[in-house]
């Protein structure tokens, strides 16, 4: 996951696909139920790859299929590169690229202008719902099972001290992008904003692939969760079952 961390976002695509695969969900670190470390003051698309490389090899599935979403996409992104080893193909749902937005300056006023209103209005809890609304839309925060709103929530602290800004200059060079070995699958939806369009498409003209339009938009995994299950299962069935 990326903004709020909690894997519990995943609950729908995940019994959807258990019928078939071995789903992992996590919390990452500082958000729901993982606890925030020690000392921990700063953290970074390399801390995050490494968190959930470190989980694959504890629980004996490296390497494996990933999937990521929206700051979540970077940090498998980086994995790719920084884990070669660990990933069979990964899928990067709507990546947060803020380097490959056609204005990046200007998406992060806007979200910083609606935060600082929210933090106004309602404190950490009015600003993560600013950003939701902003990034997934008013239905998707007015539709947040009450549990998985109030994780989000109780993990606004991690979002807004340590993760919101860290993330934004990741990028690996084209050649680095060029060289990546493993499937990779590139999605964003229908009605997704501009600037993930604008990211996913770079994105995957540097990997060489084709993008795959799915149906929804920055939060699919909880709004359409069927749909993106069924998007993703042939190419879970293609990376999971090679052809001989």
């Amino acid at each position: 996951m990326g903004a709020t961390g909690v894997g519990a976002h995943f609950g729908q695509v995940a019994s959807l696909l258990a019928d078939e695969f071995t789903v992992v969900t996590y919390d990452r670190r500082g958000n729901g139920r993982s606890p925030r470390p020690e000392g921990w003051t700063e953290t970074s698309a390399e801390e995050q790859a490494d968190d959930a490389t470190a989980l694959l090899d504890a629980l004996g599935l490296s390497p494996a299929a990933v999937f990521g979403t929206s700051g979540g996409a970077v940090f498998a992104l980086c994995m790719l590169v920084r884990h070669p080893g660990a990933v069979r193909a990964a899928i990067l749902h709507e990546p947060a690229l803020f380097a490959l937005f056609d204005d990046p300056d200007g998406a992060r006023a806007i979200v910083k202008g609606l935060v600082a209103e929210g933090m106004q209005q309602g404190g950490l809890p009015g600003a993560l719902e600013q950003f939701w609304r902003f990034v997934a839309g008013d239905a998707s925060w007015e539709g947040l099972e009450p549990g998985l709103r109030e994780q989000m929530l109780d993990s606004a602290g991690t979002y807004f001290g340590l993760e919101r800004g860290r993330f934004d200059a990741y990028v690996p060079p084209d050649d680095v992008l060029a060289a990546i070995a493993v499937p990779v699958a590139v999605m964003v939806g229908e009605s997704s904003r501009p600037i993930f369009v604008q990211a996913s498409r770079r994105l995957a003209e540097r990997l060489g692939v084709e993008v795959t339009r799915v149906a929804g938009a920055h939060a699919a995994y909880l709004d359409h969760a069927p749909e993106l299950a069924e998007a993703m299962r042939p190419f879970l069935r293609e990376v999971s079952h090679p052809p001989a």
